[in-house]
């Protein structure tokens, strides 16, 4: 199969997959107060997610970085990463995640064990005060 090209002919060799649009934190700059998620029927499955990701790898895309939202509240996620996972080593070199972080103290070995290697924490502020101002939660 041919490798994927942009129009300037380099390699496309890394993809970020939204697997949900849907996060624990309601960031001002992010979501409404009353925000209006997309109806689950309309979202991939994860078996779809598997499915376009192979596609991916099978034409030249070596890391997979995986986004949301927040990816950690989408159900059957770590099953996603455990399937995708058969490629480590073959033809993909990496998966990745960016989270908030609110989670990742009880995921972080699942995620290692399905191949997670590293982990981009978005955060807005250390201090306390302005993560709930801005989060509209305290979840520093």
């Amino acid at each position: 199969m041919n490798p994927l090209v942009d129009p300037f002919g380099r390699a496309i060799t890394y993809l970020r997959v939204s697997v949900t649009d849907r996060c624990d934190l309601r960031c001002i700059y992010c979501m409404s107060e009353r925000m209006r998620f997309l109806p689950r029927t309309e979202l991939l499955t994860l078996e779809e997610l598997d499915r376009l990701c192979s596609a991916f790898i099978a034409r030249g895309v070596r890391r997979l970085r995986f986004t949301g939202g927040e990816p950690l509240v989408r159900k059957g996620f770590l099953d996603l990463l455990r399937r995708v996972r058969r490629h480590l080593g073959e033809s993909l070199d990496e998966i990745t995640l960016t989270t908030n972080g609110v989670q990742l103290e009880a995921f972080a070995d699942a995620l290692f064990e399905a191949g997670v290697r590293r982990v981009n924490v978005s955060i807005d502020s250390l201090d306390r005060e302005t993560f709930a101002r801005i989060a509209r939660r305290d979840s520093l």
